[in-house]
C-alpha cells in the first residue's frame, strides 16, 4: 500500500504492518490500484459463465452451508443473497469502534481486490466510498465463533451497502439509508456470489487482533519504560543487562531488550551513586529479570505480528475462482475449501494475550516491590508521613486486582470449540473472542504499567538531587507535565487515568521512540 499525505492507494496483497497501524491511527482518503481492476473482472466472468450454464456450484447458485444441496434458480438469485445477508445480521453486544471498523472495512476491500472472489467492481467501489465518506458500519463485537468466517459481523458491515440498519456517521448513530443519500452513495443489489463473499472470511478476527497487538505493542514499550524508572527509583543493578550475559543464550527477543534497558539507564547518577558500597548482590527478578520476560513476550507478539500480517493480505472467502487466465475468457475452476477457519488468528490472539498479561503481572511486582520499604529502601507506600496517608497502598490493589482478572482472561480461547450449522460446521477457532478479549486485557495492562510509571517517578524524586538517565529524565518530566508529585492523601483515580492514556497512546517523548524502532517493522 502506498501511502502519502493525500490518502492511500492500495495493492492487493501488499499491505505492510506500517501501512495497517496507519489506518488504526487515523483515516485518510482510499483508493485501489488501477492494477487490480482486470483479475477482478477474471473472477466475475468465471461467476457468470457458471450462472449461465446453471449447474449447481456451491455459494453461486445453491443454498448455505447444510443448505448447499438446494438448488436456487436464476431469477432468485438475488434474494438469495439479500436474504443471506439479512439472516445472518444477527450480532450482538457494543459496537465495534472505528478505527477497527475501518481495519476490516481495508482487509475485505484488500480481499475481494485480489480477484477470487467473484465480485463485481461496483461491490468493491461502495466498499471505498464508505470508506472514504468515513460512513462506518454499526458491527456489533459478539456473535462470531471465528468459522465459516465472521459471518454474523460481516454481515452487519454489509447491510452498511445496502441501505440497511444503523452506520455511525459524523460521531453519530444514523441509518444507513440516510448516511448513504447524505454522502452521495448509491446502495447495492447483491447478485451471485457477492453476498457470501462478503460475509465470508476473517476480517472481524483479524481487525480485533490487530487492534489487540499494536495496544500490545504500546503496553510493551510503556513496560519497559516504566520498568527502567523502577530499576533506579529501587536503587537496582544494570548489571543483570550487560550483553554478554544474553548472547550466551541467544533469544533475539531478550539481546534486543536488554540493549533498550541499556540505553534507558545509560547515564543514570542515581545508578553511579550506589556502584560502591551496596551490599546487596542480587535484585529481585521483576528488576533483574526484565530482558529476559519482556523480551520472550516481544518475540511472541512480533511472531503473532507476522501471522497477522499474512492474513490481513489473504483470500479467506469460499468458494474461491481461479479463472483460467485474462485471455480465456469465462473458464477456469471454483474450488470450495476453508480459508475461513480463522485458527492462525485464534493462535495469534491467545500468545498476545500470554505477552499482555505477562506485562501486567511483572510491572505489578515492581509496584509491590515500590511500596514496601523493606524492599526499595523508599518511604512506606511512596508517600510521606505514612500512616497519615496511606499513598500507594490501594492503587496497587487495583494493579492486582487488574493483573489476576488478566490471569483468567488468559486462558487460551482456541482450545474451545461448539458445533454450528446441524454439525456442518464441527470445528471452529473462536478467534473473534479471542482477539476481542485482548482490548480488556490491553486496558487492564495499561493502568497497571500507569501505576507503575506514577511509583516510580515518585520513588526517583525520593533520590533528588541525583538525576535518573537523560532519556528517563525525558518521560519523567512528561509524566509531571499531566500529574503533580503525590505529597499527601488526594483523589487519586484520575491521576492513574492520565497516566493510562500516556501508555495507550504512546506518549513517548521522540528520543524514546527512537529506542523502539526494532518492535515496529
Amino acid at each position: 500500500m502506498n501511502e502519502s499525505n493525500h490518502g492511500i492507494n492500495l495493492n492487493p496483497g501488499q499491505l505492510a504492518l506500517s501501512d495497517l497501524r496507519a489506518v488504526w491511527a487515523g483515516h485518510a482518503p482510499l483508493t485501489l490500484a488501477s492494477t487490480a481492476w482486470p483479475a477482478i473482472k477474471a473472477s466475475l466472468a468465471l461467476v457468470d459463465a457458471i450462472v449461465a450454464k446453471g449447474d449447481p456450484a456451491y455459494g453461486i447458485n445453491t443454498g448455505f452451508g447444510i443448505l448447499a444441496k438446494a438448488h436456487i434458480p436464476n431469477d432468485q438469485l438475488a434474494t438469495l443473497q439479500r436474504n443471506l445477508i439479512l439472516s445472518h445480521a444477527v450480532g450482538t453486544g457494543p459496537l465495534i469502534e472505528d478505527n477497527i471498523v475501518r481495519l476490516i472495512v481495508l482487509t475485505k476491500i484488500g480481499s475481494l481486490a485480489r480477484g477470487y472472489s467473484g465480485v463485481r467492481p461496483v461491490i468493491i467501489e461502495t466498499l471505498i466510498a464508505l470508506y472514504n465518506a468515513g460512513i462506518m458500519p454499526a458491527i456489533p463485537c459478539q456473535g462470531s465463533v471465528g468459522a465459516s468466517g465472521d459471518l454474523a459481523p460481516l454481515a452487519h458491515m454489509t447491510l452498511a451497502m445496502l441501505g440497511v440498519g444503523p452506520v455511525r456517521y459524523k460521531g453519530e448513530i444514523v441509518e444507513a439509508s440516510e448516511a448513504l443519500n447524505a454522502a452521495g452513495i448509491e446502495p447495492v443489489t447483491l447478485v451471485a456470489k457477492e453476498g457470501l463473499a462478503l460475509i465470508n472470511g476473517t476480517q472481524v478476527s483479524t481487525a480485533l487482533a490487530l487492534h489487540g497487538l499494536f495496544m500490545a505493542e504500546r503496553v510493551l514499550e510503556a513496560g519497559m519504560v516504566a520498568g527502567s524508572l523502577s530499576l533506579d527509583a529501587a536503587r537496582g543493578s544494570d548489571a543483570p543487562f550487560d550483553a554478554r550475559i544474553h548472547a550466551v543464550r541467544g533469544q533475539p527477543g531478550q539481546i534486543t531488550a536488554a540493549g533498550i534497558y541499556r540505553e534507558l539507564v545509560a547515564g543514570s547518577a542515581i545508578r553511579a551513586s550506589h556502584l560502591v558500597g551496596d551490599e546487596r548482590v542480587q535484585d529481585p527478578y521483576s528488576l533483574r529479570c526484565q530482558p529476559q520476560v519482556m523480551g520472550a513476550a516481544m518475540d511472541i507478539i512480533a511472531n503473532a505480528g507476522r501471522t497477522l500480517l499474512i492474513e490481513a493480505n489473504a483470500v479467506t472467502d469460499n468458494p474461491l475462482l481461479f479463472p483460467a487466465g485474462p485471455d480465456v475468457a469465462a473458464s477456469g475452476d471454483i474450488l470450495s475449501g476453508g480459508n475461513f477457519h480463522a485458527e492462525p488468528v485464534a493462535f495469534a490472539a491467545d500468545t498476545l494475550a500470554l505477552a499482555i498479561a505477562e506485562i501486567g503481572a511483572l510491572s505489578e511486582r515492581r509496584i509491590a516491590l515500590l511500596i514496601d520499604a523493606n524492599l526499595s529502601g523508599l518511604p512506606a507506600f511512596l508517600v510521606r508521613e505514612p500512616g497519615l496517608n496511606s499513598g500507594f497502598m490501594i492503587a496497587h490493589v487495583t494493579a492486582a486486582a487488574l493483573a489476576s482478572e488478566n490471569k483468567s482472561l488468559a486462558h487460551p480461547a482456541s482450545v474451545d470449540s461448539l458445533p454450528t450449522s446441524a454439525n456442518q460446521e464441527d470445528h471452529v477457532s473462536m478467534a473473534t473472542f479471542a482477539a476481542r478479549r485482548l482490548d480488556q486485557m490491553a486496558h487492564n495492562t495499561s493502568v497497571i504499567v500507569g501505576i507503575e510509571l506514577l511509583a516510580a517517578a515518585q520513588g526517583i524524586e525520593f533520590h533528588r538531587p541525583l538525576r535518573t538517565s537523560t532519556h528517563l529524565e525525558h518521560v519523567h518530566a512528561q509524566l509531571r507535565e499531566k500529574v503533580a508529585p503525590y505529597d499527601a492523601d488526594r483523589f487519586f483515580a484520575p491521576d492513574i487515568e492520565a497516566a493510562r492514556r500516556m501508555v495507550v497512546n504512546g506518549e513517548l517523548s521522540a528520543s524514546i521512540k527512537e529506542l523502539f524502532v526494532a518492535l515496529h517493522p
